[in-house]
């Protein structure tokens, strides 16, 4: 499967080279995603032990801990880096409000919470290809004057 996904991912990455080219985030850029990715992993980390724990000081809910951590992470994410749109917060937020109902009893819903997560990463994504063409332009529209090459 992993192999599949990857093999689909080249013609993908080909075709966002061809039409829109690379950019390199700016040191300041780097920073904020490094510091993201650190509060994500202690986020995740500290988030999933006391939502899951049983233990006397937890918060002993029948929650999705998955989906909760997720979800704050990606806002925070967005928030950090490029700015919170939206519908960021609308699918984020979804995320976050069906993780924390208090519905997901069983032996493990982690697995369900991997799934609510993939389906808001998709949707997510739709809306944030949607706001880069809007920013940026679909390809084939940028008109070469004067001899630019174009941006």
């Amino acid at each position: 499967a992993a192999l599949t996904i990857g093999a689909l991912c080249v013609p993908i990455n080909r075709y966002y080279n061809e039409n829109y080219g690379r950019v390199r985030p700016s040191t300041k850029q780097q920073w904020q995603i490094g510091i993201a990715a650190v509060l994500g992993a202690i986020i995740v980390a500290g988030g999933s032990t006391l939502l899951r724990s049983r233990a006397s000081w937890s918060l002993d809910r029948s929650v999705n801990a998955t989906a909760i951590t997720f979800a704050v992470v990606m806002l925070m994410s967005y928030a950090i880096g490029v700015g919170l749109k939206a519908h960021h917060l609308i699918v984020w937020g979804l995320l976050l409000v069906a993780g924390a109902l208090p519905v997901w009893n069983g032996a493990d819903p982690s697995n369900i919470g991997l799934v609510l997560m993939g389906v808001a990463g998709m949707v997510c994504g739709i809306f944030d290809h949607r706001l880069f063409v809007r920013t940026f332009g679909s390809p084939g529209t940028a008109a070469l004057q004067d001899g630019d090459v174009g941006a």
